[in-house]
């Protein structure tokens, strides 16, 4: 078999996992932040994602369907260990979508139920993803250690979705919204900040693989940027949430460099789980090459990416130069 085309695979689907973490965390976050808001602010945020979330979502129907297409193997071991979590961030996922629909075209009366339904339905999907995260990156083991570093994780995640969702509401509102965005992101940058610092040291804790990898020379120097990248990131992110807003430079978007911070972080933490991973697809126990399908079935299923990448880029793309922009007035017509 070409080595490459496993690697290929396992490079498109960690992009699209990636930025799905990115692009639908922040309308997650939007979710988690509803009780927070007033009840016309609520429809307000509501607002500034629903152009966009579905195409959000279809990121992780193409990392999902990678795994099925060109790892087999271990799709079947992942879905099986992973059945409960999987199961309830579908419920979740599709709890989010009943709600973003009905809670537009109820009474008045029982609006605040969807709107407590949509919060729900964002809270169980995140905490499912966080849960799922900590089982993949411990080799899907079972032990009380790797529960509670996976429970550690699942409350990381809602705090990264939170802060996604701020960084959204930053570039998309303005005025009193746009206030309260910024006491929220103040709330949860510092517990996010902790968790992960807590993740960070015992991820090397909770499988010796990955501690060999990280903490022996010359590896650890070599690695040395991605923590530092954090580092400086996570300076930054705490710089512009909390500078006092006289000093605020109309040069300077918050948001969108928030965002783009976020998505560094993002973008970090998969470098480094890949680099702790590779070229195992489940730690210990399966690599890419034991895992992926025959030959001529990924040169199939190459062509098919090759072409449906693209076009899922150039979508979304397109989605959000139509709908950029400040808020508009929310419209299910």
């Amino acid at each position: 078999m070409a080595a490459w085309l496993p690697q290929f695979f396992l490079f498109t689907m960690g992009l699209a996992l990636t930025l799905y973490v990115i692009l639908d965390g922040y309308d997650l976050g939007i979710g988690l932040l509803l009780p927070l808001a007033e009840e016309s602010e609520k429809d307000a945020m509501i607002a500034s994602i629903g152009p966009f979330w579905d195409a959000n979502e279809t990121w992780i129907v193409l990392g999902i369907g990678i795994l099925l297409m060109a790892f087999p193997h271990a799709h079947g071991i992942v879905l099986s260990e992973l059945y409960l979590p999987v199961t309830l961030m579908l419920i979740g996922l599709i709890l989010r979508g009943v709600a973003f629909d009905f809670r537009a075209k109820v009474v008045l009366s029982r609006k605040a139920l969807w709107n407590r339904l949509f919060f729900l339905g964002s809270l169980v999907t995140a905490i499912s993803q966080g849960w799922m995260v900590g089982r993949y990156v411990t080799g899907l083991q079972q032990s009380l250690v790797i529960s509670l570093f996976s429970c550690l994780i699942a409350l990381t995640m809602p705090a990264l979705y939170i802060l996604l969702g701020v960084a959204w509401l930053l570039i998309k509102s303005s005025g009193r919204l746009y206030d309260k965005a910024m006491r929220w992101g103040r709330r949860a940058v510092l517990p996010m900040g902790l968790s992960l610092l807590s993740i960070s040291l015992a991820t090397p804790l909770v499988s010796e693989s990955i501690a060999a990898k990280w903490y022996t020379l010359p590896d650890s120097l070599v690695l040395l940027p991605i923590p530092l990248t954090c580092v400086l990131a996570y300076g930054i992110m705490l710089w512009l949430l909390f500078r006092p807003q006289s000093d605020h430079d109309g040069r300077i978007q918050p948001g969108v460099l928030l965002f783009m911070i976020l998505a560094l972080l993002c973008l970090m933490a998969t470098v480094g789980l890949a680099y702790s991973l590779f070229p195992d697809i489940i730690l210990g126990q399966m690599t890419i090459y034991e895992a992926a399908a025959a030959e001529a079935s990924l040169r199939f299923v190459f062509i098919g990416t090759v072409i449906t990448v693209p076009m899922i880029l150039v979508y979304t793309t397109v989605v959000y130069r139509l709908f950029g922009g400040e808020l508009s007035s929310l419209d299910y017509e």
